[in-house]
């Protein structure tokens, strides 16, 4: 089994070890917004190794939206290039573990509407694609 390395960020490191320690207890919400959110496990695209992180929880039925955001900064998140690379994920929704396999969702009207549940979801990941110029990814995480 792969090594974890865990995020280099004090407050994802921080978040994944209470979810993860409490079972799914604790942990469980957007630092200060009280926003439910998931644990994304995937493999890392460089290193192989295990990589964790909490992202906000938008479902669509069985199915979990993942946003690549970061706040609308100019470069997608890490987790982005993984998921382009090894499409095997695991996502932790509180006490639930789901393996699951993701795909990124292009521009069309599948994408529009996984957009729209996300924004729904999440309302500042609307003023996010605002502040850049990429394309915010948008992947589904599908049951395997």
């Amino acid at each position: 089994m792969a090594d974890y390395i865990a995020s280099p960020r004090d407050w994802v490191r921080e978040q994944v070890e209470t979810y993860e320690s409490s079972g799914g207890t604790q942990g469980t919400t957007l630092r200060d917004t009280g926003l439910p959110v998931i644990v994304v496990t995937n493999k890392g695209n460089k290193t192989g190794a295990i990589r964790k992180t909490p992202l906000m929880r938008v479902k669509d039925g069985n199915n979990y939206v993942l946003v690549g955001s970061v706040g609308g900064a100019p470069k997608n998140p890490v987790w982005v290039y993984n998921l382009r690379t090894d499409a095997n994920v695991e996502v932790q929704d509180e006490a639930e573990v789901h393996t699951m396999r993701v795909r990124e969702v292009p521009d069309g009207p599948e994408r529009t509407r996984l957009w729209d549940i996300s924004v729904e979801a999440f309302p500042p990941y609307a003023e996010y694609q605002g502040r850049t110029a990429r394309k915010i990814p948008v992947f589904l995480a599908e049951p395997a």
